[in-house]
C-alpha cells in the first residue's frame, strides 16, 4: 500500500476545472506551498476554495486569485487579502463568510458524515439570512450543513508511505479535519519517512484518510505579518 508521488504536480494529476478543494492552514501557516504552485501551473479554473482564509495577495492562495483560477471562497477571514476584497466587491469571486468556529465544525461535520448541526453563533446576524431558526430551551439556533469537497490538500510535518500524518504546533490547525472531509486527500509532508518511525499515539491523521503523499521542497514558510519589539 504505497501511496507515494513524485511530486505536487503528479499528486493533482486528476484536478479539473470546476473542481471543490479545502485547502489547510492559518493565515501562511501550514499551508500546502508546493499543492497550491502546482495547481497554478496547471491552470485548471472556476475551482471552489474552502478555507480558512485565502492567503495574502503574492503568496499561497493570493496567488490563485491572482491568476483568477478561484470562482468561489469559503472561509473565514479576509483581512490580509486585499486581491480577494476586491474581486468579492466586483462580484468577480464569490465569497461565503462563516464564523471561524463554525466553519471548523462544518468540515467536521462532513468529514464525520453529519448532514447538519444547529448552533447559536450568528443568530440575528446576516450570517444567519435564509438560514433555517430553532428554539432550543428557550434559545435560537441555526441550522448550518456539514461541508466536504472532492480533494483535500493538508500540509504536515511528517508522514509516511501508507499517508499516516504528524503535524508541528500550530501548522496543526485546520489540517487534520480537512484531512476526513474529502473524496481525495492529498498531504505535503516536509519529512517522508519509513514505516515503523513515527510512534502510533503521535499520529494526528491515520492513513486511512490519505489517498496520496508526498514530500514537499523548498517550503518558505512566511510570516503574514511579522510583529517584534523594539529593542531596549
Amino acid at each position: 500500500m504505497n501511496k507515494i508521488f513524485s511530486d505536487a504536480d503528479a499528486a493533482i494529476h486528476d484536478l479539473k476545472d470546476g473542481a471543490s478543494v479545502m485547502v489547510g492552514g492559518f493565515g501562511l501557516c501550514g499551508i500546502p506551498e508546493n499543492l497550491i504552485d502546482a495547481v497554478r501551473r496547471k491552470g485548471v479554473r472556476n475551482l471552489t476554495v474552502i478555507s480558512n482564509n485565502a492567503g495574502v495577495g503574492d503568496f499561497g492562495l493570493g496567488r490563485l486569485l491572482g491568476t483568477r483560477q478561484i470562482s468561489r471562497v469559503i472561509g473565514s477571514y479576509v483581512g490580509e487579502n486585499k486581491r480577494l476584497e476586491e474581486l468579492a466587491l466586483k462580484g468577480e469571486v464569490e465569497l461565503q463568510l462563516n464564523p471561524q468556529g463554525t466553519l471548523v465544525e462544518r468540515i467536521r461535520a462532513g468529514g464525520a458524515g453529519i448532514a447538519g448541526f444547529y448552533t447559536p453563533t450568528g443568530v440575528g446576524t446576516v450570517v444567519g439570512q435564509g438560514k433555517e431558526e430553532r428554539e432550543f430551551d428557550g434559545r435560537k439556533y441555526l441550522l448550518e450543513r456539514g461541508l466536504t469537497a472532492e480533494f483535500a490538500f493538508v500540509k504536515a510535518w511528517k508522514g509516511d508511505r501508507w499517508g499516516n500524518l504528524v503535524y508541528r504546533k500550530t501548522a496543526r490547525n485546520f489540517n487534520p479535519v480537512m484531512a476526513t472531509a474529502a473524496r481525495i486527500t492529498i498531504a505535503e509532508v516536509e519529512h517522508l519517512v519509513d514505516l515503523g518511525r513515527i510512534d502510533p499515539d503521535a499520529i494526528v491523521t491515520p492513513g486511512i484518510y490519505v489517498k496520496r503523499i508526498f514530500e514537499g521542497r523548498s517550503h518558505e514558510k512566511r510570516i503574514e505579518k511579522r510583529t517584534v519589539r523594539p529593542r531596549v
